[in-house]
């Protein structure tokens, strides 16, 4: 199973509606046979143990190493960028859509 790391938008906007869109987009991954990882999912962790944002991308950085792609969402986010570095730096695809990961895909 190919692991995709689900990089986007969360704290620019809306960081509920961001965490919603970043879910439809792994939900339709893992329709697609594939398996996402979602960092948005953190939200509710930093509900009940707050830590500083360095350290959740530090944590995301780690996740990125364990993936096989990025899919990289739409919209401004330095935060998402910054992965999109961190995943060019260790040798994955990045893809700016689910469909140009169904057409890359073995």
């Amino acid at each position: 199973m190919i692991r995709v790391y689900v990089a986007g938008p969360y704290s620019k906007g809306d960081p509920v509606i961001n965490v919603r869109t970043a879910i439809d987009a792994a939900n339709r991954l893992l329709e697609l046979g594939y398996a996402p990882y979602i960092p948005h999912l953190t939200m509710f962790w930093h509900l009940v143990y707050a830590q500083p944002y360095e350290k959740w991308l530090e944590l995301d950085f780690e996740w990125i190493k364990q993936c096989d792609i990025l899919l990289r969402l739409p919209g401004e986010s330095s935060g998402a960028d910054r992965e999109v570095v961190v995943a060019l730096e260790n040798g994955l695809d990045v893809y700016y859509s689910i469909e140009d990961i169904i057409a890359h895909s073995p």
